[in-house]
């Protein structure tokens, strides 16, 4: 057992979800970790974690999870709404249910990750909320046009919890990076946009590691909570756009 707060994590079998939840299970907390890949999260073999099933677009199966760590490990202390999905592509030959899947994705499931959590930050008076954004929600891309809407999206919303939630000495920090070594390009269904992504990585040397991503947000978060880095904004230094 650990006497650190809980932290939940959306998206946790991969990438930055999973990095960010080794950190902090390396410095002591308990973790909620969800995904929809359950053979992957068992696979983590973290402490003191609770491990949950769970697609975003399910608001009723957040909060079930959310309570099942609760009442284990007490409050959660820190969410981090990091699932997402990348269907990029050029608009003219996209397939509108990749649209759907995307604003489902990254726009509603965030808002219903936020939801398992929110009241009962704001009646504790304290509380970390960590929002998956994207350099993709700071400026556009052609071929990234209803991703960019999403991540649009999650600044926006962020923008105003932070506002809303500063009253109640709960944070809300943006997470923006640019080109993270991941699994994102696992969502790119469409051949060309693929290529043009992959030859740019290529360019700018490589993504940087998610376990770089993870440190940082552990880092933010150890800071007092009255203390708020607002956004993160990581690319690699060769990343010019």
């Amino acid at each position: 057992m650990t006497n650190k707060p809980l932290v939940a994590i959306t998206g946790a079998s991969t990438g930055i979800g999973e990095a960010t939840a080794r950190a902090f299970s390396a410095a002591g907390h308990p973790v909620l970790v969800m995904a929809r890949s359950l053979d992957r999260l068992e696979a983590l073999g973290l402490p003191n974690s609770v491990v949950r099933q769970v697609d975003v677009r399910d608001r009723d199966a957040i909060a079930a999870a959310v309570s099942d760590a609760e009442a284990e490990y007490g409050p959660v202390d820190m969410m981090f709404a990091n699932a997402g999905i990348a269907r990029l592509a050029d608009i003219s030959r996209q397939p509108p249910e990749e649209w759907d899947e995307m604003i489902d994705i990254n726009t509603k499931g965030v808002m219903n990750t936020v939801h398992a959590v929110m009241s009962g930050m704001m009646e504790r008076r304290t509380g970390t909320l960590v929002m998956m954004s994207s350099i993709a929600g700071r400026k556009v891309y052609p071929d990234h046009t209803v991703y960019c809407g999403t991540k649009f999206f999650v600044h926006a919303v962020s923008e105003s919890l932070r506002e809303y939630l500063s009253a109640y000495d709960v944070r809300v920090l943006v997470l923006s990076p640019g080109v993270i070594e991941t699994e994102l390009l696992s969502g790119v269904l469409d051949q060309q946009t693929l290529e043009n992504y992959k030859a740019n990585k290529v360019k700018m040397g490589g993504g940087i590691g998610a376990d770089i991503v993870g440190d940082l947000i552990l880092n933010a978060y150890n800071l007092p909570q009255r203390a708020l880095v607002q956004e993160i904004c990581l690319t690699p230094t060769r990343q010019s756009y």
